[in-house]
């Protein structure tokens, strides 16, 4: 019988982290999945087609590999988050912030797997964002993360307090604010939400 993975458990420091503060880490390269959009994630359209679309291409490699005799868990969703002027990515500018979000995928799932999914997930889905949905390597390298519980908009004196953190350790931002969620929004309290904060960074 082939053993099912769960990544949390296999990457632990990377989407298990301890709930005592700030944490540095090295990330290693990993693969996504990942589509692009801009707008307010509460209230947009595009970005609930872009995460139904990321989900179905995640479950159909999933039964693609699993045929192959690789089985896992689909690991949680993922974002990035940013304006270009950083200094105006507050809540009062949510209709204007832009997004990546994303769904990791495993060592094993090649360009060729993903397109051969795709095409059949476009015959049975007809969503077009389907089409925008790209396979890639981020490389974050080393980051501080923390695990935050609680409502996704109270988020921001963490962050804050996050990027103190960074400044006074002699740091600076090194890419774009990430965040995983481990909590399914649809049977989790607002406060009792776990979301995985993290900033890539590098040396002053």
């Amino acid at each position: 019988m082939t053993q099912k993975v769960d990544f949390k458990k296999t990457y632990k420091q990377l989407y298990n982290p301890t709930e005592d503060g700030f944490h540095f880490i090295d990330v290693p390269d990993m693969n996504y999945l990942m589509l692009d959009g801009k707008g307010n994630p509460n209230t947009s359209e595009n970005y609930q087609h872009a995460v139904q679309a990321l989900y179905s291409m995640s479950y159909g490699i999933k039964f693609d590999l699993k045929a192959q005799g690789f089985d896992y868990i689909v690991p949680p969703l993922e974002g990035l988050w940013w304006m270009p002027n950083m200094n105006e990515f507050t809540l009062e500018n949510i209709n204007e912030w832009e997004w990546t979000m994303m769904i990791m995928q495993p060592e094993w799932v090649t360009y060729e797997i993903v397109e051969k999914v795709r095409e059949v997930t476009l015959r049975k889905k007809k969503e077009q964002l389907l089409k925008n949905v790209r396979f890639e390597v981020i490389k974050e390298g080393l980051s501080v993360q923390i695990l935050y519980i609680g409502a996704y908009k109270n988020e921001a004196p963490t962050i804050a307090e996050m990027h103190k953190y960074i400044n006074t350790n002699g740091y600076q931002t090194n890419g774009k604010h990430h965040e995983i969620y481990l909590s399914d929004i649809r049977k989790t309290s607002a406060e009792k939400l776990q979301t995985v904060l993290r900033q890539p960074i590098r040396r002053n």
